[in-house]
């Protein structure tokens, strides 16, 4: 049994690189300009890409340099009810607590802790060399899937420059075509086609 429909047309590769009597001068721009584009975004996509994920890698491991974990002690029951918030702590509640810095003064302040502690309670906070409270730093494989992820987004983006352009140029390109084709038929057929 026959099948019937359209036939489809055979996809040719590389036909603007091909010698070609239709191929025009325009094609053989456009061909370098694709080429250019891809190389570019793959090429500007990867070292940005690179280079983001570093520097993110080595600011979350000076941030985890620079903080310590120290005994503190609750100062203050604890809420039992977490509050929902945006920053990703809504399992924890704030509470006053006391530690001592490293120079050996103590010192109090408001840090996370698991609802529901009683005073006297001990629990771990982070503080920095200058014995202030941080925020706990990522761990070492939170850090990593942070820096790639940072360098995945910063890879994307990154590309999309170099490949935009070339869509522009490319644009710039069929619309000359465009003109050149329209100056073309004026000249060869000055009645519009009408006969």
């Amino acid at each position: 049994m026959a099948r019937t429909g359209r036939a489809r047309p055979r996809r040719v590769w590389l036909w603007r690189w091909r010698r070609n009597p239709l191929r025009r001068r325009s094609d053989v721009v456009e061909a370098w300009i694709v080429l250019a584009t891809w190389i570019a975004a793959l090429l500007v996509g990867l070292f940005a890409g690179q280079a983001a994920a570093a520097v993110t890698q080595d600011t979350l491991d000076a941030r985890r340099a620079a903080a310590h974990p120290v005994s503190a002690v609750l100062t203050e029951n604890a809420d039992r009810t977490p509050a929902l918030t945006g920053d990703g702590t809504g399992g924890t509640v704030q509470a006053r607590v006391r530690w001592t810095a490293p120079d050996g003064t103590v010192r109090t302040g408001l840090a996370r802790v698991v609802p529901g502690r009683s005073a006297d309670t001990s629990v771990k906070v982070w503080i920095d060399h200058g014995g202030n409270l941080v925020r706990e730093p990522p761990g070492a494989e939170e850090a990593r899937l942070q820096s790639a992820l940072t360098g995945v987004l910063v890879a994307l983006v990154a590309g999309s420059v170099p490949y935009g352009c070339g869509c522009l140029a490319r644009l710039r390109l069929e619309r000359r075509r465009l003109r050149d084709w329209e100056t073309e038929w004026a000249r060869v057929a000055p009645s519009g086609g009408r006969t």
